[in-house]
């Protein structure tokens, strides 16, 4: 039976002798389509890339806008997990079910976590086109729930458009040590030193391009290119760290001043604008003590390190294309998801655990660590000081809807469609713009739906951009029509319709910093009006005034995060971090049935910087714990040949203090005090049989696995419920 699509144009007779075979042309046409790559920066402010005014060298970046464009009113969503469904559908993201993060459902068609399943993807829509469609790097659209080994796979990145993927599903993940994914499983980080996620994922998409157009010579590709940079934690060789001490030693406000000053001399800003003041909480950089100082100045050195990293790995890549002469013939798109982040809080820390559990320490204890800092058992984040820095001139940060939160930089480089190279473009252009440029550029159809438009014509400075765009995130609002924006950060349980609103004239106030709400009461009106109609035409309500926190918290009973009990086995695959099931956050029972005693990792969770581990060695069954700078032990006496079942058993207090007591055979053998059992205890989950990347224990070396049928399984009881602020604190920390 033929198919429409490819109708056969032979003939069919009783035998071959008398048919007459056909097969379709190859599309000549694909050999005149660019290829696309799009590469997406996480948690990096507007102003943090050196082509927009900073220190920092990104110097790959800046000869791609040298070469290109760079556009100064280019806006996103707040968070990662909507602009990046912005990014990849062209519809605003309440239209498509990411209201906020894909990490849990709120039971609104607004909020669903996942991109919704009638909404066609740029990758599906390219690939419709002949294109090849690949992904390396963060994914983040998928719920939390359906990120298991076995799946369902349909809101994972091969289910919505990508013929590859290798990458991360998760909102960030550990530099040295990430939960890897490859097309529809978990996968191992290649070992070895010198090992960093950011240069695997750029060798990930060499072999996908290179693979390409060994294979498919006649087709182009699109290939999205997803850094875990910059997203907490910050990890980086140290020699990216150090070069930066020296130059940020001079503090955030110094540093937000010079970049303006910048900005100003290459024309990014205009004239007359203004800086906008130092954000509430920050304090002024010359009030901090010594100590305090010298912390946030190794900090800021360690985003600057990561950054510059990844700099120099989208170099190779870039320098790959070239070498391929492919370079001329292929848009590339850089850009970040949000503004810079103040999730660090008011002091950062050079092991985010820490305040990933909701726990300060001292400066003198932070300080104590700086030789971990940026490396694998120093993962990093800034105070908020720096996200400050980081989108001069603008206020606030990631999560809000003033500037700070949703303009990203973006620099367009496509040799042989860009003539105009080196210029800068003012239009206001919106995330849901990118996927109709591309779709064009391509060659697509016109008849795909998309709440953006084309910017192609603003390539030579001919178009005109948009119009009008909405936000909302967390009941923060805002609008901008031609060139008035109206925007207001919403207090949870505040009436919405008490919410001040302010108003600007961003055609002559560029950073945002003139209130003239009550000089334009008429404009303000109109634009209050204009937002409702907005929300009511794409979905934005329920307006929903719940802090993030408190949205995680509201996790519906669907999938693995949901189980109060588990039953794994030796040879399963990894249960990654998302799963919300690998830290010690509630009470709970867990036994494993040795057919024989035999040295080997029973039970594993976490990595170097923190985790915990059941294992056997010369018949002495241990469980260690590591949290931060604190370890306990706990040892059985010798345990004899033959069968036994070994576990342990941890009793969870109010105060987050537990008390542990190793069981063999049903007898306690001896028993330890935690003084936090903690919800995430690194970036790597849980592992039966074994060890494998980053190893929780010095007692072994490698991931000292147990014989093979030495275990017969693992049986884990949860005791009680979740605490559902436990686990909210560490997805809001790590969002």
């Amino acid at each position: 039976m033929s198919r429409p699509e490819t109708a056969f144009r032979g003939r069919i007779g009783t035998t071959v002798a008398d048919s007459e075979p056909w097969w379709p042309e190859n599309d000549a046409s694909s050999n005149h389509r660019p290829n696309v790559v799009t590469v997406v920066l996480d948690d990096t402010g507007w102003s943090d890339l050196g082509c927009y005014g900073s220190e920092i060298a990104t110097p790959t970046i800046d000869k791609l806008a040298a070469g290109g464009l760079r556009y100064t009113n280019f806006h996103v969503t707040p968070l990662c997990s909507p602009t990046r469904a912005s990014l990849l559908t062209g519809r605003n993201h309440h239209r498509v079910g990411m209201r906020f993060l894909a990490d849990t459902d709120t039971g609104f068609p607004n909020a669903r976590g996942r991109i919704d399943a009638d909404v066609p993807t740029l990758p599906q829509l390219l690939r419709d086109q002949g294109y090849g469609t690949y992904l390396a790097g963060k994914w983040h659209l998928a719920p939390l729930h359906e990120i298991t080994p076995a799946g369902p796979f349909h809101n994972w990145p091969l289910g919505k458009g990508f013929d590859r993927f290798y990458g991360f599903l998760g909102g960030c993940t550990d530099q040295y040590a990430p939960e890897l994914f490859q097309d529809n499983a978990p996968i191992e980080p290649p070992a070895g030193d010198g090992y960093h996620l950011s240069g695997d994922l750029v060798d990930q998409a060499i072999r996908f391009v290179t693979d390409h157009v060994a294979f498919r010579t006649d087709q182009p590709f699109y290939l999205h290119l997803a850094f875990g940079a910059t997203h907490a934690p910050f990890q980086a060789p140290r020699e990216y760290v150090d070069k930066y001490v020296e130059t940020f030693a001079k503090g955030w406000d110094r540093t937000r001043a010079d970049r303006f000053a910048r900005q100003l001399e290459l024309g990014l800003v205009p004239p007359g604008s203004e800086l906008s003041e130092r954000a509430p909480g920050v304090p002024a950089w010359d009030d901090l003590d010594d100590d305090h100082r010298e912390l946030f100045t190794h900090l800021q050195a360690a985003f600057a390190g990561f950054l510059e990293h990844t700099d120099t790995q989208l170099g190779v890549f870039v320098a790959a294309l070239e070498r391929l002469g492919l370079l001329d013939d292929t848009i590339i798109v850089v850009c970040a998801d949000n503004g810079a982040s103040r999730e660090g809080g008011p002091q950062g820390a050079v092991n985010v655990a820490a305040p990933y559990n909701g726990l300060a320490r001292s400066v003198t204890t932070e300080l104590s660590e700086l030789d971990r800092l940026a490396g694998p058992d120093g993962p990093a984040f800034y105070p908020e000081g720096w996200a400050n820095a980081g989108n001069t001139p603008f206020q606030l940060y990631k999560q809000y809807v003033d500037l700070g939160g949703v303009r990203s930089s973006l620099v367009v480089h496509w040799p042989r469609g860009v003539t105009n190279r080196g210029e800068v473009r003012r239009q206001f252009v919106h995330v849901v713009d990118l996927a109709p440029t591309l779709l064009e550029l391509a060659g697509g159809t016109e008849n795909a739906e998309f709440d953006g438009a084309s910017i192609a014509p603003t390539f030579d400075d001919t178009g005109d951009g948009r119009d009008t765009q909405y936000w909302e995130m967390l009941g923060h609002r805002a609008i901008w029509h031609r060139g008035w924006k109206a925007v207001t950060c919403h207090e949870p349980g505040v009436p919405f319709e008490s919410d001040s609103w302010r108003l600007y004239d961003t055609t002559s106030d560029f950073s945002e910093c003139r209130d003239v709400a009550d000089q334009e009461p008429g404009v303000l009106a109109d634009l209050q009006e204009l937002w409702w109609r907005e929300a009511k035409a794409n979905d934005v309500l329920p307006l929903d005034d719940r802090r993030l926190k408190d949205l995680l918290r509201f996790r519906p009973p669907l999938g693995i995060a949901a189980r109060r009990s588990l039953r794994l086995h030796a040879g399963q695959s990894h249960l990654a971090t998302t799963s919300t099931l690998c830290g010690l956050d509630r009470s709970m029972r867990v036994r494993a049935p040795l057919t024989e005693v035999a040295d080997g990792v029973v039970l594993a969770s976490g990595g170097s910087y923190g985790g915990y581990v059941l294992y056997v060695k010369s018949d002495v069954l241990t469980f260690e714990y590591h949290f931060l700078d604190w370890r306990g032990t706990a040892r059985s006496p010798q345990l004899p040949p033959g069968e036994a079942e070994v576990g342990f058993d941890v009793d969870r207090r109010d105060d987050r203090s537990a008390r542990l007591r190793l069981v063999v055979s049903g007898q306690t053998v001896d028993e330890i005090e935690l003084p936090v059992a903690a919800t995430l205890l690194s970036f790597w989950g849980l592992d039966v049989g074994h060890d494998p990347v980053s190893q929780v224990s010095t007692a072994y070396d490698g991931p000292f696995p147990l014989p093979s049928g030495a275990l017969s399984y693992v049986a884990i009881d949860f005791l009680e419920e979740h605490s559902a602020a436990a686990v909210a604190d560490a997805i809001e920390a790590t969002e």
